[in-house]
Parts: structure tokens; sequence; C-alpha cells
């Protein structure tokens, strides 16, 4: 692998407002995995957003583990990411 060639990193998170505290961690993975879960996240139509600064800090959490609350901001800006996306894609369906 050179230099410019990086390993892909990724994680999935879920909240439900009803049964989490935070925002938490259900998946994570590097090479072949975080393929994996890209492709799954894909086949579902699971939003995807691209941000290594935020994957290098979600990547050291736990499966299970609450987002830290010093990474809401963060967090809370792919979570308005993603409401936007759902609203448009009803927004078509209408």
């Amino acid at each position: 692998m050179t230099k410019k060639q990086k390993r892909k990193v990724a994680t999935a998170i879920t909240y439900d407002a009803e049964k989490d505290i935070a925002p938490r961690i259900t998946a994570k993975g590097q090479g072949l995995v975080a393929e994996k879960i890209i492709e799954l996240a894909q086949k579902h139509n699971i939003p995807i957003k691209n941000d290594p600064g935020l994957i290098e800090i979600l990547s050291r959490l736990d499966i299970n583990e609450q987002i830290p609350t010093d990474v809401y901001r963060a967090v809370a800006e792919i979570l308005a990411f993603v409401y936007k996306l759902n609203q448009v894609s009803s927004d078509i369906s209408s």
C-alpha cells in the first residue's frame, strides 16, 4: 500500500431518542470490514457522511458505547445531514 492509499475506516451510529441518552456506535471496522459496513449502508439506503476527523474519534470507541459529550456537535451535524436527506427523499416521494 502506498502512502496515498489509505485503509478504509468506517463506523456506524444509531440514535433512538426514546431509548438512548446519546448516539452510540453500532459497528466499526477497517479495510474489508469497513467496506462491508459501507456496502450494507448503501444497500439499505442509509446515508453515508465522509468525515475523516470524526471517524478517527469514533473508531476509538467500543461497539455500543455512547458518543462522548465532546463529540456531540460533530455528531449533531451528521444527524442534521441525515434528517435533511430524509426530508428531501420524503418530499420527492410525495
